[in-house]
């Protein structure tokens, strides 16, 4: 077994994720649960076109 010197222990990335990432997948997330809410919203409350 070998010992990491300091940079290789700077250069490890086991399983990180970033935070832009992280962010795209949230923003993904919480626009589908949005539209979601919409659409069941809208089946429950439907309103008709007024002109």
């Amino acid at each position: 077994m070998k010992n990491l010197n300091s940079e290789e222990m700077l250069q490890v990335k086991g399983g990180a994720i970033s935070i832009g990432l992280a962010g795209l997948i949230t923003g993904i997330a919480a626009g589908l649960i949005s539209f979601a809410i919409g659409v069941w919203d809208g089946y429950l409350h439907p309103n008709a076109c007024r002109k």
